[in-house]
């Protein structure tokens, strides 16, 4: 009988080690902002309570569940008329738990559990998988990172700012100079849909104008009239879609637009307040850009929304989020409003692999490999091996007594930087031959003087 081929599921991926570097030195990037703005780490399990789940990503969300089955006789409670009726009837009999579907439900759940533990306002960053029973395709899997910061019990304007400003620390960390911020505020699109005639219809009027940079302006007229706008609410608008200038000619221009809506006034001064808000800070709207057509999320976020996207590249938004007045509401604990966004970790993988800005040196696991013919020079070359990892460089010792060629070639496609030898010559004058792998130079050093030129990164 054939062994079958190993495979993994679809829509899965295995990260080797080229893969692993790269998105650690994102990762490590992203943590370290996190940190020093005051974000804790936090991890919720990979499974929850369907009840958990169900039920907070609408319909065709909960259709992408994975669910679990229960352990041992999974059938035992399921009845043949349970069968007859179909999965309804027999999914709660099955299954009672399923794979996380995204952080922010786990993490709703999560405070309201903690709730007497926590200190508000609580600020906690994420990341871990999610998974979803989607068709796999290009830039879009079963199994995915998701990297989630959000603050909760608090509705200050600072808390906006302070996104900001950490996008750019994270952006800059990473050499990512060609970038726009797009900010704007869910109570600018309900004031927008009132002054064109059209009260309550913000979310039709979003989900079209969500679609102008795909298809333009033409064709998010002609949706607009599909979904019932009138043609002197279009004409209204159309100033706002066409508007070509700075922020602050930006929130002029609306002063006046929005004259006769009050959400849409309250929209705007909590958007003066965030750029006044990042001038007290003593920095400027590098980056920022506020779009008045921007529409994200709507039936979830109540206050500013944010979306990132690289300029020149490819790819969609690499971030995105805002603000939201009842993330716990759903579990029994009312009224906590926070703010929160995520960073797309693969398409940032993805935008730094086209622009080539992955540094070379976070790739290289291994600063030095020690390397030796006999027995004695495998003694000599483990001293050595114990005294430069007491001193934190990362070193290994080819394993197996084999040619030099061999050792040096495993060395080179490990992009190992140096190859310590420890030969006979080398152990008569209790020494080492240390060889730089891409410069080729060597040279023969003590043990103090081999670690000097590993920790300075000196060319020998």
């Amino acid at each position: 009988m054939s062994i079958p081929k190993p495979t993994i599921p679809k829509g899965t991926r295995d990260f080797g080690p080229l893969q692993m570097a790269r998105r650690n030195y994102i990762l490590d990037t992203i943590k370290d902002t996190f940190r020093l703005f005051g974000y804790q780490q936090l991890e919720t399990p990979a499974m929850e309570n369907l009840s958990t789940l169900t039920g907070k990503y609408g319909e065709e969300g909960d259709q992408l569940l994975f669910k679990i089955l229960n352990s041992g006789d999974f059938l035992k409670n399921v009845k043949p008329e349970d069968i007859a009726a179909g999965t309804s009837k027999v999914l709660p009999n099955v299954a009672e738990k399923g794979l996380r579907y995204d952080l922010t439900v786990p993490f709703a759940r999560y405070v309201v559990m903690n709730r007497n533990e926590i200190v508000f306002p609580f600020k906690r960053f994420q990341i871990q998988p999610v998974w979803r029973a989607d068709r796999p395709q290009r830039g879009r899997y079963r199994e995915f990172y998701q990297c989630d910061a959000d603050v909760v019990g608090t509705d200050s304007l600072i808390c906006e700012a302070e996104i900001l400003l950490m996008i750019r620390r994270v952006f800059s960390g990473l050499g990512l100079e060609d970038y726009t911020i797009k900010i704007n505020n869910r109570k600018i699109l309900t004031g927008i849909s009132e002054v064109i005639g059209e009260p309550g219809k913000e979310g039709e009027l979003c989900v079209a104008i969500d679609k102008l940079d795909k298809i333009g302006w033409g064709k998010v007229q002609e949706e607009l009239l599909q979904r019932g706008f009138t043609a002197l609410a279009i004409e209204k608008l159309s100033p706002v879609v066409l508007l070509n200038a700075g922020n602050s000619e930006k929130l002029v221009f609306l002063e006046d637009f929005l004259k006769g809506s009050a959400i849409g006034l309250q929209g705007l001064k909590e958007l003066k307040e965030v750029f006044e808000v990042l001038a007290a800070f003593g920095e400027g709207e590098e980056h920022v850009g506020f779009d008045l057509v921007l529409a994200r999320g709507l039936s979830y976020y109540t206050g500013a929304i944010f979306e990132v996207k690289v300029n020149g590249v490819s790819i969609g938004s690499v971030a995105g989020g805002g603000r939201y007045d009842n993330l716990t509401g759903v579990f029994g604990l009312p009224d906590v409003p926070g703010v929160g966004f995520s960073f797309g970790v693969d398409r940032i993988y993805d935008v730094l692999e086209e622009l080539k800005l992955f540094p070379e040196d976070q790739i290289n696991a291994t600063k030095v490999m020690v390397g030796f013919l006999d027995q004695e020079g495998k003694e000599y070359g483990l001293k050595a091996l114990s005294a430069m990892r007491a001193e934190g460089i990362s070193a290994e010792i080819y394993p197996d007594e084999a040619k030099l060629k061999k050792q040096f070639n495993y060395a080179d496609k490990k992009n190992i930087s140096f190859v310590l030898m420890a030969g006979s010559e080398e152990i008569a004058q209790q020494k080492y031959t240390l060889k730089n792998m891409k410069s080729g130079e060597q040279q023969m050093v003590n043990l103090a003087e081999a670690i000097a030129v590993l920790q300075s990164n000196e060319i020998l």
